[in-house]
């Protein structure tokens, strides 16, 4: 091993690594993946559970590009959720709750049998870089291993520090050590590096707890999936998981110890996740709110540990515990493990290009929590894209980079790049502006045929997609070209509260009504006659309703997409000089002097650019 030299090395093995090492050994290069702890590849640090707002669509998303994420989420399932199913598809997210330790062993497996994939365990305490591009790593030991490309996926490891209480220790994760060296060497080499930190909720015994004294919180009747091949099925038996409340006297109990809270006590200076704030950081900023819900989430089918989500904390053990004991249901509960508080070195990301290579060295690429985001899904994400173009640069090939209107995947990154993040970065449907168009159904349609190019998805998948696409457009095209008549349209839109046709009309009006479902649409017997006889499945007959019902949202979005494509067809040098444009803002100058953008619409999305900069630049760039 050590005396071979790699395509690419893939540091770290957490979900950020272990999707770089599957998606660069499947694109064809020789790799290998160095992690301090093998036990513990693609290990659920937090809670046990993946996808969820937005978070759902990115794992389809992986999948589609043919990323493991989304075969692991099925595997290991022990429920499926299609969330905000009662607003619009846009906002349609699929989530699974999963079987920590099944989760950990099907990627493990899942890797192990992926060809050009070697494994080694050991610290990287540096990086061996030569003339302004990294050649290798080195070793705590000592030991030196050559690559022509590295992709850092250091976690929550980089000089990482455990918070529980007035007591703080070195460690990555509980019962796991720092990552040293790698800070240093990148502030030497002129990084520009900060500190964040997460926190996650104590684990207690489920056999300890009154489930009857909680609200139920069961699956959906007819789960779904998550990955789009037919390897994995949805679930036939599914835990339910429970939500109970903590109450004004177990916020009494929690600001007792707040004053020995690395939070408050001005220990802890790094910056938290907004949207998934601590215990005593919901106390604090919401003094108005009585109660906060609690989910208690099983940590798989057979063990009785159990995830108490909401409650995360760096509060001292016996302050979490006491106050815990108030919780209705929690009255006799026993601990596995206090929460804490974990602070680590960050990157900010706007020191990468859009392809997740460093602009400093070559070769290089950073993805997940070392770019100052927070999920498992987010990391999976940037560590496939930092796979499969730390193989591409190996190949001397183009980068492959996603736009805003393709995938949450893209809006995730160019948020990173164009605009930076001094919080944990979390992904919501609100932060796409195309997110009717990058929905969670239609992540296949969108992407297998770019995963295909890469060559990633296989033939069959991608003749897979296209039939479901060719069967939805059929379908759509017969709703438009087959009409009915009154008397068979009217006892249906009655029924519904919705006017009653006077004359035949065409099929595709009367379904796109906001109150008129497929369900509705089949009591028409051609309707009916037609799925039968194309033998159409679920995936076919929903991705059909949502072109009908919302063709005039998709097309307005489409159509500003083109705009938004014209100004990305539109190159800025790689070597502009912005300190000669006089007549733009200084401000403007000095942000797209450090960001370097590529394109034009890059530049407008930088904090601090102005419209009429962008007007200076094309002026100055003679269009």
């Amino acid at each position: 091993m050590f005396n071979e030299r790699y395509d690419v090395i893939v540091v770290g093995a957490g979900h950020a690594g272990s999707e770089a090492a599957a998606a660069a050994a499947n694109m064809g290069s020789k790799t290998l993946l160095v992690t301090m702890n093998l036990q513990n590849i693609a290990q659920m640090s937090c809670n046990p559970a993946m996808g969820g707002i937005a978070k759902g669509q990115i794992v389809r998303e992986i999948d589609a590009l043919g990323g493991y994420s989304g075969i692991v989420s099925d595997t290991s399932a022990i429920q499926f959720k299609m969330l905000n199913k009662s607003k619009g598809p846009a906002m349609w997210s699929p989530r699974v709750q999963s079987d920590r330790m099944r989760f950990a062993e099907d990627w493990r497996l899942l890797l192990e049998k992926t060809p050009n994939l070697d494994f080694y365990q050991e610290m990287v305490s540096s990086l061996i870089i030569e003339k302004d591009k990294v050649v290798g790593v080195r070793t705590s030991l000592g030991i030196e291993i050559m690559a022509k490309a590295v992709v850092l996926t250091n976690g929550t490891f980089l000089n990482g520090l455990i918070h529980i209480g007035d007591k703080n220790f070195g460690g990555g994760r509980a019962g796991e050590k720092a990552a040293t060296g790698l800070t240093e060497q990148l502030v030497d080499l002129g990084f520009d590096s900060g500190r964040m930190k997460t926190g996650t909720p104590p684990r207690v015994d489920g056999r300890t707890l009154d489930y009857s004294m909680m609200e139920d919180q069961p699956g959906d009747e007819n789960p779904e999936k998550f990955s789009y091949l037919d390897i994995t099925q949805p679930l036939v038996k599914q835990r339910s998981c429970h939500m109970t409340y903590t109450s004004p006297e177990v916020h009494e109990l929690l600001k007792e110890g707040f004053d020995r809270s690395p939070m408050f006590n001005g220990r802890i200076k790094s910056i938290g996740p907004r949207y998934c704030p601590s215990i005593e950081d919901k106390i604090n900023r919401f003094a108005d709110k009585e109660r906060h819900q609690l989910f208690v989430e099983p940590e798989g089918w057979n063990t009785v540990e159990v995830y108490v989500n909401g409650f995360s904390t760096s509060l001292p053990e016996d302050v979490q515990f006491k106050a815990l004991r108030s919780v209705a249901g929690f009255e006799n509960v026993k601990f596995f493990r206090p929460g804490y508080a974990i602070e680590y070195d960050y990157f900010p990301p706007t020191q990468l290009k859009h392809s997740l290579e460093t602009k400093l060295v070559k070769g290089l690429f950073f993805a997940g929590q070392i770019n100052g985001t927070t999920g498992y899904e987010e990391a999976g994400s940037q560590g496939l894209m930092a796979g499969i173009n730390a193989s591409l640069k190996v190949q001397e090939k183009e980068p492959f980079i996603l736009k805003r209107n393709e995938a949450y995947i893209g809006v995730l990154i160019d948020d990173l790049i164009t605009k930076g993040t001094e919080e944990p970065y979390r992904m919501f449907t609100s932060r796409a502006e195309y997110r009717t168009l990058l929905r969670q159904d239609n992540a296949d349609i969108r992407l297998t045929p770019r995963s295909y190019e890469l060559g990633l998805a296989s033939e069959g998948r991608l003749r897979k997609m296209e039939k479901k696409q060719k069967e939805s457009s059929d379908f759509v095209k017969f709703f438009k070209e087959t009409s009915v008549k009154p008397e068979e349209a009217n006892p249906v839109l009655l029924s519904k509260d919705s006017s009653p046709v006077k004359q035949s009309d065409k099929m595709f009006k009367i379904f796109a009504r906001p109150n008129i479902t497929i369900d509705d649409v089949r009591k028409f017997k051609s309707v009916e006659s037609y799925i039968r006889e194309h033998d159409l499945d679920k995936e076919v007959i929903e991705q059909t309703e949502i072109q009908v019902k919302y063709s005039g949202y998709i097309n307005k979005e489409k159509n500003n997409a083109d705009k938004l494509n014209r100004l990305e067809n539109i190159k800025i040098p790689s070597n502009f000089d912005y300190s000669k444009i006089k007549s733009m803002s200084y401000e403007a100058r000095e942000k797209l002097k450090s960001i370097q953008p590529a394109t034009i619409s890059q530049a407008s999305r930088i904090s601090g650019v102005s419209p009429n900069d962008i007007s200076v630049l094309l002026v100055y760039m003679g269009r």
